[in-house]
């Protein structure tokens, strides 16, 4: 009798095993959008591609402005949700893709990824949906992608919004040895939802944690939790490669459109900086060190702040990103 009170009290002590991540889907085809996802069909490299996204139309009336939200590396067109919404609410019509290697988005073996073949990618999109110019709006990684939208295809940006953008810094110059492709992938597969979870809560939300988060952990372990795993982190892979060799920080200069830069000050996303010698390590600086000299570089710039909030402000703080937006877009 002993021993199984002791067996059950061990047992009662012990923490609850962690679930088990859900298989979505390497296309995430388990997992629900907020509105209907389309499909955009290309022949880029000379391999067929489908290029999801969410094309939302106005809930209020229309202003006749249309809203592209470009997602990060570690996000899909479906973390925007709450923004678009808010957007359609008072009467703009909103484009969110998942680009190419992403999220519900086709993940070619052989793709070469680039944010100019991205850019490309996104401009025929918008042609195929009949648009014109539109607000341009990136966060993280797809900061990047916009600010080479906007160089590569000026005529199609009114304004440019850069939420904590990736790419302001040459990580590489700096000192941070630019990783092969094979330890990509390596790092790639070593990934789970565990470890996505604590580099967020690390890097993104200044330590801090909201059960609302988990639903994106989920979306982001979850393409790689069945047999799509090899396909998602070869996608993965090849996207950081092209994170790290090609920043936005030299050609910042060469933007001519109206460009605000939101930035998250507690955010401490820098990118590679895991690789640096331990010796620099701490001198890489994150992107809210880099703000202000960013935001000087580009001609007529601004920079709204949102200092008690991280790197993904429109996950934290929906209402306040919001109210920034707006606000930005009515400029």
């Amino acid at each position: 009798m002993l021993s199984t009170l002791l067996a059950t009290a061990a047992l009662a002590a012990a923490p609850a095993a962690a679930p088990a991540t859900p298989d979505l889907g390497p296309n995430l085809e388990r997992f629900a959008y907020p509105h209907p996802v389309r499909r955009f069909a290309a022949t880029p490299q000379g391999e067929p591609v489908t290029m999801a996204y969410m094309d939302i139309a106005p809930t209020a009336p229309a202003n006749g402005h249309t809203v592209l939200l470009l997602h990060g590396k570690n996000f899909c067109a479906a973390t925007w949700g709450a923004t678009a919404d808010a957007l359609a609410a008072k009467g703009y019509r909103v484009i969110a893709p998942d680009q190419i290697g992403f999220c519900k988005s086709s993940k070619p073996a052989g793709f070469q990824y680039s944010f100019a073949a991205l850019s490309n990618l996104t401009d025929a999109l918008l042609a195929d949906r009949g648009l014109g110019k539109v607000d341009v709006v990136g966060h993280s990684m797809g900061g990047m992608l916009a600010v080479r939208f906007a160089l590569l295809h000026p005529t199609r940006v009114d304004r440019l919004i850069l939420v904590n953008p990736l790419g302001l810094a040459d990580r590489i110059a700096q000192g941070v040895p630019p990783a092969t492709l094979t330890q990509l992938i390596a790092e790639e597969t070593r990934s789970s939802a565990t470890s996505i979870k604590a580099y967020q809560q690390a890097n993104y939300y200044h330590g801090t944690w909201r059960p609302e988060y988990d639903k994106w952990v989920a979306m982001s372990a979850g393409m790689s939790a069945g047999p799509g795993r090899a396909i998602v982190a070869n996608a993965q892979a090849r996207t950081s490669d092209m994170i790290q060799t090609q920043p936005i920080a030299y050609e910042l200069d060469r933007l001519r459109v109206p460009t605000t830069l939101m930035i998250g000050m507690r955010d401490t996303t820098a990118f590679g900086r895991a690789r640096a010698p331990a010796a620099i390590r701490a001198s890489i600086p994150a992107i809210p060190a880099l703000a202000d000299a960013t935001v000087r570089r580009i001609p007529g710039a601004r920079l709204v702040k949102f200092d008690a909030l991280g790197h993904s402000p429109q996950v934290e703080d929906p209402a306040t990103f919001q109210a920034a937006l707006l606000a930005a877009l009515a400029r």
